[in-house]
Protein backbone atom coordinates (compact mmCIF):
# COMPACT_ATOMS: atom_id res chain seq x y z
CA UNK A 1 0.00 0.00 0.00
CA UNK A 2 1.44 3.34 -1.09
CA UNK A 3 1.86 5.67 1.75
CA UNK A 4 -0.19 8.79 2.61
CA UNK A 5 -0.04 12.19 4.45
CA UNK A 6 -0.82 12.28 7.53
CA UNK A 7 -4.51 12.46 8.63
CA UNK A 8 -5.42 16.34 8.93
CA UNK A 9 -2.71 17.54 6.70
CA UNK A 10 -3.05 18.52 2.60
CA UNK A 11 -0.15 19.23 0.33
CA UNK A 12 -0.27 22.20 -1.87
CA UNK A 13 0.13 21.52 -5.22
CA UNK A 14 1.92 23.52 -7.89
CA UNK A 15 -1.78 24.22 -9.67
CA UNK A 16 -2.56 25.36 -6.40
CA UNK A 17 0.46 27.31 -5.23
CA UNK A 18 -0.20 30.50 -6.99
CA UNK A 19 -2.95 31.05 -5.65
CA UNK A 20 -1.30 30.77 -1.64
CA UNK A 21 1.81 33.18 -3.25
CA UNK A 22 -0.77 35.99 -4.65
CA UNK A 23 -2.61 35.67 -0.66
CA UNK A 24 0.90 35.77 0.95
CA UNK A 25 1.61 38.92 -1.57
CA UNK A 26 -1.06 40.60 -0.36
CA UNK A 27 -0.50 40.03 3.25
CA UNK A 28 2.81 41.07 3.20
CA UNK A 29 1.76 44.53 1.02
CA UNK A 30 -0.81 45.34 3.81
CA UNK A 31 1.24 44.92 6.35
CA UNK A 32 4.13 47.54 4.98
CA UNK A 33 1.76 50.04 4.51
CA UNK A 34 0.71 49.38 8.61
CA UNK A 35 4.14 49.35 9.80
CA UNK A 36 4.58 45.95 10.22
CA UNK A 37 8.07 43.68 10.06
CA UNK A 38 7.99 40.36 9.25
CA UNK A 39 9.63 37.46 12.08
CA UNK A 40 10.23 34.26 11.64
CA UNK A 41 10.70 31.96 14.95
CA UNK A 42 10.88 28.32 15.05
CA UNK A 43 8.54 25.36 14.27
CA UNK A 44 9.06 24.05 17.51
CA UNK A 45 9.17 25.55 20.99
CA UNK A 46 9.99 24.08 24.85
CA UNK A 47 6.29 22.74 26.00
CA UNK A 48 6.73 25.00 29.07
CA UNK A 49 6.34 27.98 27.07
CA UNK A 50 2.59 26.95 26.04
CA UNK A 51 2.08 25.57 29.68
CA UNK A 52 3.07 28.87 30.98
CA UNK A 53 1.72 31.70 28.25
CA UNK A 54 -1.00 29.77 26.59
CA UNK A 55 -2.63 27.91 29.73
CA UNK A 56 -1.96 24.41 31.33
CA UNK A 57 -5.82 23.61 31.47
CA UNK A 58 -6.66 25.03 27.94
CA UNK A 59 -7.55 22.69 25.50
CA UNK A 60 -5.06 23.68 23.04
CA UNK A 61 -2.17 22.68 26.01
CA UNK A 62 -4.48 19.75 27.08
CA UNK A 63 -5.57 17.69 24.14
CA UNK A 64 -4.28 19.33 20.73
CA UNK A 65 0.01 19.79 21.22
CA UNK A 66 2.04 17.66 19.13
CA UNK A 67 4.98 17.22 22.41
CA UNK A 68 8.07 15.40 22.21
CA UNK A 69 11.29 14.58 24.65
CA UNK A 70 14.39 14.64 23.06
CA UNK A 71 16.92 12.13 24.42
CA UNK A 72 14.43 11.58 27.43
CA UNK A 73 15.23 15.02 28.53
CA UNK A 74 13.56 18.25 27.74
CA UNK A 75 9.95 18.38 25.82
CA UNK A 76 9.48 19.82 22.89
CA UNK A 77 5.92 21.02 21.27
CA UNK A 78 5.37 22.00 17.84
CA UNK A 79 3.64 25.47 17.88
CA UNK A 80 -0.25 25.31 18.06
CA UNK A 81 -0.05 28.90 17.60
CA UNK A 82 2.47 31.67 17.60
CA UNK A 83 1.85 34.93 19.74
CA UNK A 84 3.78 32.80 22.66
CA UNK A 85 7.01 32.19 20.55
CA UNK A 86 6.97 36.00 18.81
CA UNK A 87 6.62 37.27 22.29
CA UNK A 88 8.99 35.07 23.92
CA UNK A 89 11.63 36.44 20.93
CA UNK A 90 10.68 39.78 22.03
CA UNK A 91 12.21 38.93 25.53
CA UNK A 92 15.08 36.50 24.79
CA UNK A 93 16.74 39.22 21.87
CA UNK A 94 15.90 41.98 24.47
CA UNK A 95 13.80 43.76 21.88
CA UNK A 96 12.02 45.66 24.21
CA UNK A 97 15.16 48.21 24.56
CA UNK A 98 14.59 49.52 20.98
CA UNK A 99 12.32 52.20 20.71
CA UNK A 100 8.27 51.24 20.91
CA UNK A 101 6.29 49.62 19.72
CA UNK A 102 7.71 46.97 18.07
CA UNK A 103 5.16 45.79 15.22
CA UNK A 104 5.35 42.44 13.80
CA UNK A 105 3.71 40.15 11.49
CA UNK A 106 4.32 36.60 10.79
CA UNK A 107 2.79 33.63 8.31
CA UNK A 108 3.59 30.14 9.19
CA UNK A 109 2.85 26.64 9.85
CA UNK A 110 1.54 25.65 13.17
CA UNK A 111 0.47 22.46 14.71
CA UNK A 112 -2.98 21.34 16.00
CA UNK A 113 -4.23 17.65 17.25
CA UNK A 114 -8.07 18.35 16.54
CA UNK A 115 -10.56 17.13 14.35
CA UNK A 116 -10.11 18.14 10.98
CA UNK A 117 -13.01 20.20 9.24
CA UNK A 118 -13.37 21.93 6.20
CA UNK A 119 -10.63 24.53 6.20
CA UNK A 120 -9.18 23.18 9.68
CA UNK A 121 -6.07 20.88 9.31
CA UNK A 122 -3.79 19.57 11.36
CA UNK A 123 -1.07 21.30 10.33
CA UNK A 124 -2.38 24.60 9.15
CA UNK A 125 -1.15 27.77 7.96
CA UNK A 126 -1.29 31.01 10.19
CA UNK A 127 -1.13 35.01 9.60
CA UNK A 128 -0.84 37.25 12.39
CA UNK A 129 0.19 40.30 13.47
CA UNK A 130 1.60 41.33 17.14
CA UNK A 131 1.84 45.13 18.39
CA UNK A 132 4.76 45.14 21.72
CA UNK A 133 4.97 47.61 23.98
CA UNK A 134 2.67 50.15 24.20
CA UNK A 135 -0.86 50.67 25.73
CA UNK A 136 -3.12 52.41 23.85
CA UNK A 137 -6.21 51.75 22.66
CA UNK A 138 -5.37 52.97 19.42
CA UNK A 139 -3.07 50.01 18.52
CA UNK A 140 -5.88 47.47 19.49
CA UNK A 141 -8.24 49.64 16.88
CA UNK A 142 -5.35 49.97 14.39
CA UNK A 143 -4.76 45.80 14.65
CA UNK A 144 -8.47 45.36 13.63
CA UNK A 145 -7.87 47.49 11.05
CA UNK A 146 -5.33 45.50 9.27
CA UNK A 147 -7.68 42.76 9.12
CA UNK A 148 -10.48 44.82 7.76
CA UNK A 149 -8.13 46.38 5.31
CA UNK A 150 -7.40 42.53 4.03
CA UNK A 151 -10.72 41.67 4.27
CA UNK A 152 -11.37 44.69 1.86
CA UNK A 153 -8.94 44.10 -0.38
CA UNK A 154 -10.28 40.75 -0.88
CA UNK A 155 -13.71 41.71 -1.54
CA UNK A 156 -15.39 39.68 1.46
CA UNK A 157 -18.16 41.30 2.33
CA UNK A 158 -19.94 38.82 4.40
CA UNK A 159 -17.97 39.69 7.60
CA UNK A 160 -18.29 41.04 10.86
CA UNK A 161 -16.44 42.53 13.51
CA UNK A 162 -17.65 41.70 16.57
CA UNK A 163 -15.67 43.01 20.30
CA UNK A 164 -15.94 42.75 23.70
CA UNK A 165 -13.44 43.45 26.98
CA UNK A 166 -12.56 40.85 28.94
CA UNK A 167 -11.50 43.00 32.16
CA UNK A 168 -7.74 42.82 33.61
CA UNK A 169 -6.76 41.24 36.96
CA UNK A 170 -8.37 43.89 38.85
CA UNK A 171 -12.09 43.79 38.12
CA UNK A 172 -12.05 40.15 37.32
CA UNK A 173 -12.23 39.36 40.20
CA UNK A 174 -15.32 40.81 41.60
CA UNK A 175 -16.36 39.44 38.41
CA UNK A 176 -15.23 36.19 39.12
CA UNK A 177 -17.62 35.81 42.51
CA UNK A 178 -20.62 36.95 40.87
CA UNK A 179 -20.02 34.46 37.39
CA UNK A 180 -18.99 31.31 40.46
CA UNK A 181 -22.14 31.99 42.04
CA UNK A 182 -24.02 31.90 39.02
CA UNK A 183 -22.67 28.46 37.86
CA UNK A 184 -22.35 26.90 40.84
CA UNK A 185 -25.87 26.36 40.17
CA UNK A 186 -25.68 24.39 37.34
CA UNK A 187 -21.88 22.86 37.66
CA UNK A 188 -23.69 19.21 38.21
CA UNK A 189 -24.97 19.51 34.59
CA UNK A 190 -21.57 21.48 32.67
CA UNK A 191 -19.38 19.04 30.81
CA UNK A 192 -16.15 17.70 32.48
CA UNK A 193 -13.77 20.59 30.62
CA UNK A 194 -16.13 23.19 32.07
CA UNK A 195 -15.71 21.74 35.81
CA UNK A 196 -12.41 22.06 35.59
CA UNK A 197 -12.51 25.78 34.67
CA UNK A 198 -15.09 26.29 37.39
CA UNK A 199 -12.27 27.38 39.92
CA UNK A 200 -9.13 28.30 37.72
CA UNK A 201 -11.06 30.46 35.11
CA UNK A 202 -14.57 30.57 35.10
CA UNK A 203 -14.79 33.21 32.49
CA UNK A 204 -13.57 30.39 29.76
CA UNK A 205 -16.49 28.60 30.57
CA UNK A 206 -18.53 31.15 28.06
CA UNK A 207 -16.50 29.82 25.17
CA UNK A 208 -17.59 26.01 25.90
CA UNK A 209 -19.58 24.79 22.55
CA UNK A 210 -21.14 22.51 24.49
CA UNK A 211 -25.01 22.80 23.83
CA UNK A 212 -26.06 21.92 26.83
CA UNK A 213 -23.43 24.57 28.44
CA UNK A 214 -24.73 27.13 26.21
CA UNK A 215 -28.43 26.10 27.89
CA UNK A 216 -27.39 26.39 31.29
CA UNK A 217 -25.90 29.80 31.28
CA UNK A 218 -28.94 31.40 29.86
CA UNK A 219 -29.01 34.67 31.98
CA UNK A 220 -25.09 34.23 32.32
CA UNK A 221 -23.70 37.78 34.17
CA UNK A 222 -21.08 39.03 31.34
CA UNK A 223 -17.61 40.78 32.48
CA UNK A 224 -18.41 43.84 30.29
CA UNK A 225 -21.22 44.58 32.88
CA UNK A 226 -18.28 44.31 35.81
CA UNK A 227 -15.13 46.55 34.22
CA UNK A 228 -13.17 48.87 36.52
CA UNK A 229 -12.64 52.26 35.47
CA UNK A 230 -9.93 51.77 33.65
CA UNK A 231 -10.80 49.08 31.66
CA UNK A 232 -14.20 50.47 31.17
CA UNK A 233 -12.22 53.72 29.48
CA UNK A 234 -9.86 51.61 27.37
CA UNK A 235 -12.94 49.84 25.75
CA UNK A 236 -14.27 53.17 24.92
CA UNK A 237 -11.70 54.73 23.43
CA UNK A 238 -11.20 51.02 21.07
CA UNK A 239 -14.40 51.98 19.71
CA UNK A 240 -13.74 55.57 19.63
CA UNK A 241 -10.84 55.08 17.14
CA UNK A 242 -13.01 52.20 15.22
CA UNK A 243 -15.38 54.80 14.33
CA UNK A 244 -13.12 57.66 13.04
CA UNK A 245 -11.69 55.09 11.04
CA UNK A 246 -15.26 53.72 9.83
CA UNK A 247 -14.92 50.09 10.66
CA UNK A 248 -18.49 48.80 11.77
CA UNK A 249 -18.29 46.44 14.59
CA UNK A 250 -20.83 45.13 17.01
CA UNK A 251 -20.39 44.60 20.71
CA UNK A 252 -20.93 40.97 21.65
CA UNK A 253 -20.08 40.26 25.47
CA UNK A 254 -20.05 36.70 25.11
CA UNK A 255 -16.12 36.84 23.37
CA UNK A 256 -13.96 35.56 25.43
CA UNK A 257 -11.45 33.78 23.72
CA UNK A 258 -9.84 30.67 24.22
CA UNK A 259 -6.31 31.24 25.68
CA UNK A 260 -5.73 32.44 29.22
CA UNK A 261 -3.65 35.59 27.89
CA UNK A 262 -6.07 37.33 26.99
CA UNK A 263 -7.43 40.45 28.69
CA UNK A 264 -9.09 43.95 28.05
CA UNK A 265 -9.61 43.85 24.18
CA UNK A 266 -10.95 40.66 22.82
CA UNK A 267 -12.30 40.84 19.03
CA UNK A 268 -13.39 38.29 16.09
CA UNK A 269 -14.32 38.60 12.09
CA UNK A 270 -17.16 36.36 12.01
CA UNK A 271 -18.68 35.27 8.34
CA UNK A 272 -21.28 33.38 7.92
CA UNK A 273 -20.59 31.53 4.75
CA UNK A 274 -18.87 28.48 6.33
CA UNK A 275 -20.66 26.97 8.02
CA UNK A 276 -20.96 26.54 12.13
CA UNK A 277 -17.04 27.03 12.60
CA UNK A 278 -17.58 30.64 11.46
CA UNK A 279 -15.39 32.66 12.91
CA UNK A 280 -12.34 33.74 10.85
CA UNK A 281 -9.90 36.16 12.74
CA UNK A 282 -9.36 36.55 16.33
CA UNK A 283 -7.25 38.31 18.88
CA UNK A 284 -7.01 40.66 21.50
CA UNK A 285 -4.79 42.30 24.06
CA UNK A 286 -2.15 40.22 26.35
CA UNK A 287 -0.61 42.68 28.68
CA UNK A 288 0.46 40.61 30.92
CA UNK A 289 2.07 37.48 28.80
CA UNK A 290 5.51 38.55 29.11
CA UNK A 291 5.76 38.62 32.70
CA UNK A 292 3.92 35.29 32.54
CA UNK A 293 7.30 33.70 30.60
CA UNK A 294 9.42 35.27 32.53
CA UNK A 295 10.06 38.38 30.87
CA UNK A 296 9.88 42.31 31.91
CA UNK A 297 6.61 44.01 31.85
CA UNK A 298 5.36 44.46 28.31
CA UNK A 299 2.04 45.58 26.94
CA UNK A 300 0.78 44.04 23.86
CA UNK A 301 -1.85 42.65 21.08
CA UNK A 302 -2.19 40.82 18.16
CA UNK A 303 -4.61 38.56 16.46
CA UNK A 304 -4.16 35.70 14.44
CA UNK A 305 -5.74 34.17 11.51
CA UNK A 306 -6.14 30.90 9.38
CA UNK A 307 -5.17 31.05 5.88
CA UNK A 308 -7.16 27.74 4.77
CA UNK A 309 -10.33 29.27 5.65
CA UNK A 310 -9.58 32.86 4.12
CA UNK A 311 -8.97 31.23 1.09
CA UNK A 312 -12.39 29.47 1.03
CA UNK A 313 -14.08 33.34 1.73
CA UNK A 314 -11.23 34.92 -0.89
CA UNK A 315 -10.39 32.03 -3.46
CA UNK A 316 -12.51 33.89 -6.45
CA UNK A 317 -10.59 36.89 -6.22
CA UNK A 318 -7.42 35.34 -6.17
CA UNK A 319 -8.25 33.51 -9.25
CA UNK A 320 -6.47 34.99 -12.45
CA UNK A 321 -7.46 33.61 -15.57
CA UNK A 322 -4.24 31.75 -16.75
CA UNK A 323 -1.76 34.07 -18.81
CA UNK A 324 -0.15 30.66 -20.10
CA UNK A 325 4.04 31.51 -20.92
CA UNK A 326 5.54 33.80 -23.42
CA UNK A 327 6.94 31.82 -25.63
CA UNK A 328 7.67 27.82 -26.57
CA UNK A 329 10.49 26.80 -28.20
CA UNK A 330 9.43 23.53 -30.75
CA UNK A 331 12.83 21.78 -31.45
CA UNK A 332 13.46 18.61 -33.95
CA UNK A 333 16.80 16.65 -33.85
CA UNK A 334 20.08 17.35 -31.11
CA UNK A 335 21.18 20.38 -32.48
CA UNK A 336 18.18 22.45 -32.57
CA UNK A 337 17.13 20.64 -28.67
CA UNK A 338 20.72 22.11 -27.96
CA UNK A 339 19.76 25.65 -29.53
CA UNK A 340 16.59 25.68 -27.69
CA UNK A 341 17.79 24.78 -24.43
CA UNK A 342 20.31 27.83 -25.09
CA UNK A 343 17.60 30.13 -26.13
CA UNK A 344 15.38 29.44 -23.49
CA UNK A 345 18.25 29.68 -20.79
CA UNK A 346 19.07 33.62 -21.90
CA UNK A 347 15.40 34.75 -22.40
CA UNK A 348 14.53 33.00 -18.65
CA UNK A 349 17.59 35.36 -17.29
CA UNK A 350 15.48 38.36 -19.14
CA UNK A 351 12.36 37.59 -16.96
CA UNK A 352 10.75 36.15 -19.94
CA UNK A 353 8.29 32.66 -19.29
CA UNK A 354 10.67 30.41 -21.95
CA UNK A 355 9.37 26.52 -22.34
CA UNK A 356 11.13 23.84 -24.51
CA UNK A 357 10.59 20.18 -25.30
CA UNK A 358 11.70 17.56 -22.26
CA UNK A 359 10.07 14.03 -23.58
CA UNK A 360 11.07 13.41 -27.25
CA UNK A 361 7.52 14.72 -28.44
CA UNK A 362 6.98 14.50 -32.34
CA UNK A 363 6.17 18.57 -33.74
CA UNK A 364 2.39 18.03 -33.85
CA UNK A 365 2.94 16.23 -29.92
CA UNK A 366 5.09 19.67 -28.83
CA UNK A 367 2.24 21.97 -30.95
CA UNK A 368 -0.48 21.17 -28.84
CA UNK A 369 1.31 20.77 -26.02
CA UNK A 370 2.52 24.51 -26.21
CA UNK A 371 -1.36 25.24 -26.92
CA UNK A 372 -2.03 23.62 -23.39
CA UNK A 373 0.10 25.57 -21.56
CA UNK A 374 -1.82 28.50 -23.10
CA UNK A 375 1.69 29.87 -24.97
CA UNK A 376 1.54 33.21 -26.76
CA UNK A 377 4.43 32.33 -29.14
CA UNK A 378 5.89 29.22 -30.89
CA UNK A 379 9.56 29.43 -32.19
CA UNK A 380 9.73 26.02 -34.38
CA UNK A 381 13.57 24.90 -34.81
CA UNK A 382 14.53 21.49 -37.05
CA UNK A 383 18.12 20.99 -38.85
CA UNK A 384 16.63 23.00 -42.11
CA UNK A 385 16.36 26.47 -39.88
CA UNK A 386 18.88 25.64 -37.83
CA UNK A 387 20.97 25.29 -41.34
CA UNK A 388 19.65 28.71 -43.12
CA UNK A 389 19.43 30.68 -39.68
CA UNK A 390 15.90 30.97 -40.24
CA UNK A 391 12.74 30.34 -38.47
CA UNK A 392 8.68 30.30 -37.72
CA UNK A 393 7.77 32.49 -34.92
CA UNK A 394 4.12 31.84 -34.69
CA UNK A 395 1.30 33.98 -32.97
CA UNK A 396 -0.51 31.32 -30.83
CA UNK A 397 -3.56 33.68 -30.38
CA UNK A 398 -3.62 35.21 -34.43
CA UNK A 399 -2.24 32.34 -36.07
CA UNK A 400 0.22 34.39 -37.92
CA UNK A 401 3.57 33.54 -39.02
CA UNK A 402 7.02 35.25 -39.45
CA UNK A 403 10.45 34.52 -40.46
CA UNK A 404 12.73 35.26 -37.57
CA UNK A 405 16.87 35.72 -37.62
CA UNK A 406 17.26 32.70 -35.02
CA UNK A 407 20.75 33.63 -34.48
CA UNK A 408 20.05 37.20 -32.58
CA UNK A 409 16.56 35.75 -31.52
CA UNK A 410 16.78 36.23 -28.24
CA UNK A 411 17.28 39.92 -28.24
CA UNK A 412 14.78 40.02 -30.91
CA UNK A 413 12.09 38.63 -28.89
CA UNK A 414 13.68 40.73 -25.63
CA UNK A 415 12.89 43.68 -27.29
CA UNK A 416 9.73 42.47 -29.05
CA UNK A 417 8.14 41.66 -25.16
CA UNK A 418 9.33 45.02 -24.00
CA UNK A 419 7.36 46.62 -26.89
CA UNK A 420 4.46 45.19 -26.30
CA UNK A 421 4.15 45.82 -22.40
CA UNK A 422 4.66 49.35 -23.49
CA UNK A 423 1.71 49.61 -25.52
Amino acid sequence: MAITAPKGTKDILPQESAVWIKLESIIREICSYYGYEEIRTPMFEKTELYVRGVGDDTDIVQKEMYTFTHRDKESFSLKPEETAGVVRAYIENKLYSLPQPIKMYYITPCFRAEKPQKGRYRQFHQFGIEALGTTSASVDAEIMAVAHSLFKQLKIEDIKLYINSVGCGVCRKKYYEKLKEFIYKTLDGLCFDCKNRYEKNPMRILDCKNEECIASLSGVPYMIDYLCDDCREHFTQVQMYLDIMEIEYEINPKIVRGLDYYEKTAFEFVSGSIGAQSTICGGGRYDGLSEIIGGPKAAGIGFGLGLERLLLLAQDSLTDEDKGIDIYIASIGMEADLKASAIVKKLRDNKIKAEKDYMDRSLKAQMKYADKLNTNYVLILGQEEITSGQAELKNMKTGNQEKIDINNFEEFFIDYMGAKENE
